[in-house]
């Protein structure tokens, strides 16, 4: 089983990972998860556990993990844009088709407000990109 281990382990959390060693070389044979760093995705902040000093081993394994938890978390913010727009579509068949009187009365306001506010962010982005502005 332990061959099948791999040799570090990231706890996922908010912002970032705790970063375990798999440690399975001990007389019980147990699997020990030895915490030798916390990562901060955000700002790319490596905070050694403790005293410890990390290995040029532990940082290139962190520095790989943090490369693909960015390609990660990036592909899922178009994947969460994509279903909002599904769900934009599935909302006005809704208005068209199945909303009472009373349930359009009670999100039109708010929908406008929120559609004006990304029509006009989108907009502008767009005027930015087509004449060259960042």
């Amino acid at each position: 089983m332990s061959a099948d281990l791999p040799e570090y382990y990231f706890r996922v959390r908010e912002n970032g990972a705790v970063v375990f060693r798999i440690d399975t070389e001990n007389r019980q044979r147990r699997i020990e998860m030895d915490q030798i760093a916390v990562i901060n995705i955000r700002n790319g902040e490596v905070k050694p556990h403790g005293d410890r000093a990390l290995t040029a081993a532990d940082t290139a394994e962190i520095e790989a993990w943090m490369e693909a938890r960015h390609a990660t978390l990036a592909a899922r913010d178009i994947d969460d844009i994509f279903r909002a727009i599904d769900h934009m579509n599935l909302t006005t068949q809704w208005a068209q088709s199945r909303a009472s009187d009373d349930q359009l009365e009670a999100v039109t306001d708010t929908l406008l407000m929120a559609m004006h506010d990304l029509r006009t962010v989108l907009v502008r982005k767009k005027a930015d990109r087509l004449t060259g502005r960042d």
